[in-house]
């Protein structure tokens, strides 16, 4: 659905984006993480059209976005970080004149403001003046803008900002459901969020792509040894002696009494290993919990300036490999 090819942006000597590439596919739900100014709404605005790359291509259902720009943006609903609203309209009026714009039918234009206010749950407020509302249904009136006319594409800046739990649930739920249907790109800073809500996870750093994958499979990537914590009701020699003849078992720390933190062997589950080798001993387990990489340790991790310098030195050996091997050629 959606093809980017080294995208550049550059202001000045900042590089906002730098040599970004990647591939959205058709019907899924995609979340954008990075730190503030990693590159993340700079490169929704190159998506949609709303500001010029510096290098680089961006197809949308195989329309490029500077040569088709019509075609493409055709396919594309977008709400920006901050909703682009007509604040002496009301609700009604704005969303009429959204209609227009997409060149919507006359004949499906009541129908389809209807289908879009019931969605957002706007049909209580629809003929009251935009700048009269609270944050929270501003952000609605811009959310109903981006999925008129349900465009194959739509892409949400931090949707749920200035909402309450209530209605963040509500939003969640509706991007679920658009997601059956639609491709949806969804920038947000709160990771529960994006991991509740999305099939596959990109994370931007430095206007670099440091990551893409499904959440499970991010906290599989940086899994460190597993940590057990348990609490065991038995004789502490006989505990100890069993924990050393674990093969499965890595090393263990007595913390006072029957409490044990054991290390496991590198991505290696052994709670359940552990509950049959107790039970076998007749030593009842009476507490039991696992510590394990999160989505946030993964986003810590990736976005790291640690991690980016270590990009950063094993481009400049490759780069600098390959003159030499060149260099070589040519002689």
């Amino acid at each position: 659905m959606i093809q980017v090819e080294n995208l550049v942006k550059k202001y000045g000597n900042h590089v906002a984006v730098n040599n970004l590439s990647f591939t959205i596919e058709k019907g899924k739900i995609y979340g954008f993480l990075g730190p503030n100014g990693a590159g993340k709404s700079t490169t929704m605005n190159m998506l949609t059209g709303y500001i010029g790359a510096t290098g680089g291509t961006i197809r949308i259902n195989n329309f490029d976005i500077v040569e088709e720009p019509e075609k493409a943006k055709k396919c594309i609903g977008y709400l920006p970080e901050i909703p682009p609203v007509y604040t002496d309209m009301t609700v009604k009026e704005y969303l009429l004149f959204t209609v227009e714009l997409k060149g919507i039918k006359k004949t499906d234009k009541i129908e389809s403001v209807a289908k879009v206010s019931e969605m957002t749950h706007l049909e209580e407020v629809e003929n009251r003046l935009i700048k009269n509302l609270s944050k929270g249904y501003r952000q609605r009136v811009g959310l109903a803008q981006a999925i008129m006319g349900f465009p194959e594409v739509i892409i949400l800046d931090e949707p749920t900002v200035g909402l309450d739990p209530k209605q963040i649930t509500e939003i969640r739920t509706l991007i679920k459901e658009l997601g059956k249907e639609h491709t949806i790109i969804l920038s947000s800073h709160i990771l529960s969020e994006v991991s509740a809500v999305c099939d596959q996870i990109m994370i931007i750093s430095k206007g670099r792509l440091v990551a893409q994958d499904t959440a499970e499979n991010l906290e599989h990537l940086m899994e460190k040894e597993q940590t057990v914590h348990i609490c065991v009701k038995g004789d502490k020699e006989k505990i100890e002696e069993i924990l050393h003849t674990a093969d499965f078992v890595h090393s263990f720390q007595s913390i006072q009494g029957d409490v044990y933190d054991i290390v496991a062997h590198k991505q290696k589950d052994i709670r359940e290993p552990l509950f049959y080798l107790f039970a076998e001993n007749h030593l009842p387990i009476i507490e039991m919990n696992s510590t394990m990489a999160s989505l946030e340790d993964v986003f810590l991790e990736l976005t790291s300036d640690k991690y980016m310098n270590d990009i950063l030195s094993k481009e400049k050996a490759e780069s600098a490999e390959k003159k030499n091997d060149q260099k070589g050629e040519e002689e």
